[in-house]
């Protein structure tokens, strides 16, 4: 018998009928949307309450939906009118990396002392595969084992390394529920497949209403090609200068600016004097 709630229970029908429309099985659709098997028949039969946005959000990039259309505003939808501040920003998109969470450097050096390399040799040989991580083209699996082979070691498990030593910035949770109630918003970000949901459930970012979610990992192609603005603003359902960007990258800055949004710098490490400034650009 179905123990979840009603809405929970609608949801989940959703789901199910969205994958069966788009020819998926479960298996199918788990194995697209990099999901375990139990999820997705958890959510099917509402014994998920509130499951994930990042999780939603997998699954309707996979089967070609958008989050609104498959949740139907059930959940994640909002009705309230939000601000425009005087510059003319409607929707702020935040990066992840050095911008919500911090973790490079820590990670690196981690996994450099319990491999007993130098920590750059480490950093070379990741950088070397990260960016078709990130586009989705290499799965998490593929990657490791690409990884440890040019280090030259039996294994590597990169996610580990990686949410262990993520941080959320100081003071980024407290902006971003104060920007949740006041503007729409979402997360723009380049990112391994399952980093935002890994990310969420271990609490380095918040699970908040989102109206947006762009992740490089499901749409393959990462900022700064065009191609990945194009689809945020599409996400938006706003004009470009209406579009705020918040990242610590100068190339992804510059090339938003290209494509007519707002843009604004954040340093994670000096996290205070962003947040003021985040603030006084939403005025």
């Amino acid at each position: 018998m179905n123990n979840g709630g009603a809405l929970e229970v609608r949801l989940g029908k959703r789901v199910q009928d969205f994958r069966k429309k788009a020819g998926f099985t479960q298996q199918e659709l788990c194995h697209k949307a990099k999901l375990s098997y139990s999820t997705l028949a958890k959510i099917e039969r509402g014994a998920i309450k509130s499951p994930s946005v990042f999780t939603m959000q997998s699954i309707a990039q996979s089967i070609g939906s958008s989050l609104d259309d498959l949740v139907g505003g059930a959940i994640y939808g909002k009705s309230k009118e939000f601000k425009t501040s005087k510059s003319g920003v409607k929707f702020v998109y935040f990066n992840v990396n050095d911008t919500l969470v911090r973790y490079h450097q820590r990670a690196f050096s981690n996994l450099a002392k319990d491999l007993g390399m130098q920590p750059d040799l480490v950093e070379t040989a990741f950088w070397f595969y990260s960016e078709e991580l990130d586009k989705g083209q290499l799965s998490l699996d593929e990657f490791n084992k690409l990884f440890a082979g040019r280090l030259g070691v039996p294994s590597v498990d990169w996610k580990k390394y990686y949410i262990k030593a993520a941080e959320s910035v100081p003071g980024i949770s407290n902006l971003l529920d104060k920007i949740s109630k006041e503007y729409k918003f979402g997360i723009l970000a380049n990112m391994f497949p399952g980093g935002l949901n890994a990310l969420m459930e271990s609490n380095k970012i918040p699970e908040l209403n989102y109206d947006g979610i762009v992740d490089s990992s499901l749409e393959g192609v990462t900022k700064p090609d065009q191609k990945m603005f194009k689809i945020a603003q599409k996400k938006a359902g706003l004009e470009a200068n209406e579009i705020l960007l918040i990242d610590e990258s100068m190339s992804n800055l510059v090339a938003a600016q290209k494509a007519g949004w707002h843009t604004l710098w954040f340093d994670s490490s000096a996290p205070e004097d962003s947040i003021t400034n985040v603030l006084k650009s939403l005025e």
